[in-house]
């Protein structure tokens, strides 16, 4: 049947409304395994680790003794932010992947949204852009 100008493919949307049911039904699901998300990151010389959790908070810091030979208190504070930067990035990549298989393509097309814009971004860029934005 040849679709009429003007009036809704039925079809499509009543696919789109399963989508969205089967979407919602796993909600809660999908939180709960949110929640469990964590993220690792390590520096570069591989002396220091972090790991965080979903939201980014830091849950564990171990530093290698060996990086605390070298009294530069500002090389090794650089170092554990890129690293707990890597962990948080690392944690929202696995947000992001879970969030993405949870939504149907059609809805997040339609709701034009990039869940990068929600869970890939880092709090330094936000006081970094907020400061650009304030002169």
């Amino acid at each position: 049947m040849a679709e009429v100008p003007g009036r809704p493919d039925w079809g499509v949307l009543r696919d789109m409304l399963s989508d969205l049911r089967k979407a919602t039904a796993e909600i809660p699901s999908t939180h709960r395994r949110l929640l469990q998300v964590t993220g690792t990151g390590w520096s570069p010389d591989g002396l220091i680790k972090a790991v965080v959790g979903p939201r980014g908070h830091l849950l564990d810091l171990d530093i290698d003794p060996r990086a605390l030979r070298q009294p530069n208190s500002k090389a090794l504070s650089a170092s554990i932010v890129r690293t707990v930067r890597a962990a948080i990035e690392d944690a929202g990549r696995k947000s992001t992947e879970l969030m993405t298989e949870s939504l149907p393509g059609d809805l997040r097309r339609m709701a034009g949204t990039d869940m990068r814009t929600f869970v890939g971004g880092h709090d330094a860029d936000v006081r970094i852009r907020t400061e650009d934005d304030n002169g």
